[in-house]
């Protein structure tokens, strides 16, 4: 059974969220403690009725919310915490994920020595962050204050800015240290933003592309690409040479006459002709499950005649893996298979696309296996119930 949480008003609450709910968790600890007398039709008789939260599913701004753990900065993936690698870029203006993802191969793996296909003269020994359970995750946040504190008493950790910046009320059920996942990365949500994020840096989108002239220098400062590097023209004029993972004006024009002539059946698509603008040789507007469908099923299709074949087979093997890991029917061996794919296939990637292509977003695939592995199929776990 689900249990929906709508909050009110105008504002987004943030932190204060934990007050709205301070009745729901009453409620709760009521009916795991001492239960709730109910009418069994099937027997026609009373029993006593106890319930519990199995997990939370929201979307990554409201995961922040819900577990206290904030979602944005350098520490925004909640499973590496403080252990993690992001770095700030110079010239993007922004926290990367890049060469984040060499520490979960396994250790003999070439990419671990490679010094010029990932972070300048870099060699990756290191292991992946331990996974914490529920009871290392309450010696952390058993300290911390609570929002029905007051905002006085948050103040002082959202300056520390040491990840935590309170002890959600969750943590008051008495059961909740003891559950394997407690807070839900979105599948949907993650999809989406990853499927974005190629779609845009491919066609080669203004204002949304990875891109631009300062991912460029990004690339000469982190990276040895000397042919991505910007170059001057005849009037001493800054271009971007072109990248191999963009396409031109006319296969941008290809993919799009494509895509508006695409028909589905009837409830397994919508009409995805909506999104297409022949005259700016652009996709746009796509819904959460346009983005699912053109990730899963037609992205390794539309690409395969317009990009070089070692960027085709990157994004492929990415789409494959959203596509394993969104089947109805899931077995744990193949949970462990892609646990141990979806590393190589980011380090894939990385090769491929500038350092401020990665943001938290295309980090957490890298979790999702073992969710997966714990928690079973995606469809339990995401956001579609609520959002379609």
């Amino acid at each position: 059974m689900f249990l929906s949480l709508l909050i009110p008003g105008p504002k987004n609450p943030k932190g204060n969220l934990d007050v709205s709910m301070q009745p729901l968790i009453q409620e709760l600890k009521q009916l795991w403690e001492v239960g709730a007398n109910t009418y069994d039709i099937s027997v026609k008789q009373n029993f006593n009725l106890r319930a519990a939260v199995l997990w939370t599913i929201s979307d990554f701004p409201a995961f922040g919310m819900l577990s206290g753990w904030a979602t944005a900065g350098k520490k925004a993936c909640p499973y590496c915490m403080e252990k993690t690698k992001a770095f700030w870029l110079k010239h993007g203006g922004k926290v990367t994920w890049f060469d984040c993802h060499r520490q979960f191969l396994p250790p003999d793996h070439t990419f671990r020595n490679s010094k010029t296909a990932f972070c300048k003269n870099k060699v990756e020994k290191g292991s992946p962050p331990h996974i914490m359970s529920g009871e290392e995750l309450w010696e952390c946040v058993k300290e911390l204050p609570k929002a029905t504190d007051g905002p006085d008493a948050l103040k002082q950790l959202k300056k520390e800015s040491k990840g935590w910046f309170k002890q959600s009320c969750l943590w008051e059920l008495p059961y909740w240290k003891c559950l394997l996942v407690r807070n839900n990365l979105d599948v949907m949500h993650i999809e989406k933003n990853f499927f974005d994020q190629i779609l845009h840096t491919i066609m080669d989108v203004k204002k949304h592309t990875s891109d631009t002239p300062s991912a460029r220098n990004d690339i000469a400062m982190y990276c040895k690409r000397p042919e991505l590097h910007l170059q001057l023209d005849d009037k001493g004029k800054e271009i971007m040479p072109k990248a191999p993972f963009c396409l031109d004006k006319a296969q941008r024009k290809v993919l799009c006459e494509w895509v508006r002539e695409l028909r589905f059946p009837d409830g397994y698509a919508s009409n995805l002709s909506r999104c297409v603008d022949l005259q700016a040789c652009k996709l746009h507007g796509m819904k959460s499950h346009d983005c699912h469908v053109f990730m899963e099923r037609l992205l390794p299709v539309a690409l395969r005649e317009l990009l070089p074949v070692h960027v085709w087979n990157a994004i492929t093997e990415i789409s494959q893996f959203f596509r394993d890991l969104c089947c109805y029917t899931i077995k744990v061996t193949e949970m462990e298979r892609l646990e141990r794919n979806i590393a190589e296939i980011l380090c894939k990637l990385e090769k491929i696309f500038p350092p401020g292509f990665f943001n938290s977003m295309e980090h957490l695939p890298v979790h999702l296996p073992f969710e997966a592995k714990v928690g079973g199929p995606v469809q339990y776990r995401w956001m579609y119930p609520f959002e379609r």
